[in-house]
């Protein structure tokens, strides 16, 4: 284990440094910006360094593969580069590190695969840049049309398209095909089993969530002259929203998080004309969370009327609750000894896990942290991740 530890933490090295923040230490790895483009090349380059074939799907998608890619009945593995906004290190391209390393331990120990094995990286996975998360796995699968990803814009205007540099291709069913099942590794991001002796757990499912858009509408003013009285404020709306927001979710056992907000014309002594707040939510079951989120627009929509301001809201991405395929799980946490747990963040593998068997791997993370720079793994379990990958996948690939 001591020289996987060791391979593990010079190829972390490798990558560790592109796109983190000298300030906050975080990463602002965006999908198809600059760093994220290097860290595409990077794969590219370990590919190469194990003659693996790289294809693309046309959305985005890279796929490195160890056997035939028009073989079919081949085994997916990997996740994603980009970041959230000061993001930690390991969300994502943990998981494509160790799926390389996995590929070199199974050659070492003299492993034929029986069927293809392909190594993914999956663009836009945190819906960062463009607003959709898991961007890319959507095209594949058709879960989001090409024609709604055509109309994606940054924060700077650009199209999802010119990032990538042609229109999207949209959903592939014969690549789809192509696979029998998909395992993804990801650092864990709870606590879970930080008090435990298991470095590493098999996922069970992922809680149902979403992202709604609340516009909050009211009349921009002067903010010395205008007296209190007459005020037609939006930021009034928008923070009883986000109040309401939380107590509903803590009523109801649920998750609720406004982190984003936008105001015009975002000026000090200016009462703001409009203000944009966007809500996270998520729930164990589905009708807790379309419970939740309909208690949120009723408070928001009775506050609005109290202080003369408009508020819509709009569903920007849902996804429901995903339950992987429990004989796979069984199986891999049988294989692994390992505990099973659930999960309450969205990933790759559930999109995926509607189309083709689907189970995830977490490696632990001791401060339970993630999507901040606190987020952290020991070498040691991330090397106990690597071993645990490549046991499953000479599992489904030679059984």
């Amino acid at each position: 284990m001591s020289d996987l530890v060791a391979r593990f933490r010079k190829l972390w090295d490798e990558i560790a440094p592109i796109g983190r923040d000298a300030g906050s230490g975080g990463y602002l790895r965006y999908a198809l910006t600059e760093p994220e483009l290097r860290l595409r090349a990077w794969f590219r380059d370990q590919a190469a360094a194990r003659d693996l074939p790289v294809t693309q799907d046309g959305n985005g998608n890279l796929f490195a593969w160890w056997g035939d890619p028009e073989a079919g009945d081949a085994v997916l593995t990997g996740s994603h580069f980009d970041s959230v906004p000061h993001g930690g290190a390991y969300d994502g391209p943990l998981g494509i590190v160790s799926a390389f390393l996995a590929v070199d331990a199974l050659r070492e120990a003299g492993v034929a695969p029986a069927r293809p094995l392909a190594v993914g990286a999956f663009v836009e996975e945190e819906g960062a840049r463009f607003g959709v998360p898991c961007l890319g796995s959507r095209l594949l699968t058709g879960a989001l049309p090409v024609e709604r990803a055509a109309l994606l814009r940054d924060a700077d205007g650009v199209s999802f398209a010119e990032a990538l540099g042609h229109p999207p291709a949209g959903a592939r069913p014969e690549l789809l095909g192509r696979f029998r099942s998909f395992v993804e590794l990801h650092v864990e991001q709870g606590r879970a089993l930080a008090d435990t002796a298991a470095p590493v757990a098999v996922a069970s499912a992922i809680w149902p969530h979403g992202r709604w858009r609340f516009d909050f509408t009211g009349e921009g003013n002067h903010a010395g002259t205008t007296r209190m009285g007459d005020r037609r404020d939006p930021m009034l709306t928008y923070a009883f929203t986000v109040l309401a927001a939380n107590k509903e979710a803590r009523l109801r056992g649920a998750h609720a998080t406004v982190g984003r907000v936008s105001v015009a014309p975002n000026a000090t002594n200016a009462i703001p004309s409009r203000v944009t707040g966007w809500l996270d939510a998520r729930a164990a079951e589905p009708e807790t969370l379309s419970g939740l989120v309909e208690a949120v627009r009723d408070k928001a929509v009775e506050r609005a009327r109290r202080d003369g301001t408009e508020v819509t809201l709009t569903e920007e991405s849902a996804t429901p609750l995903v339950a992987f395929d429990g004989g796979l799980a069984d199986r891999l946490a049988r294989l692994l000894a390992a505990p099973v747990l659930p999960t309450g963040a969205g990933h790759d593998a559930g999109v995926l896990a509607g189309h083709l068997p689907t189970a995830m791997l977490f490696v632990r993370n001791p401060t339970g942290i993630s999507h901040s720079p606190a987020e952290s793994a020991t070498d040691a379990d991330c090397a106990a991740g690597v071993a645990a990958l490549a046991r499953v996948l000479e599992e489904l690939t030679c059984r």
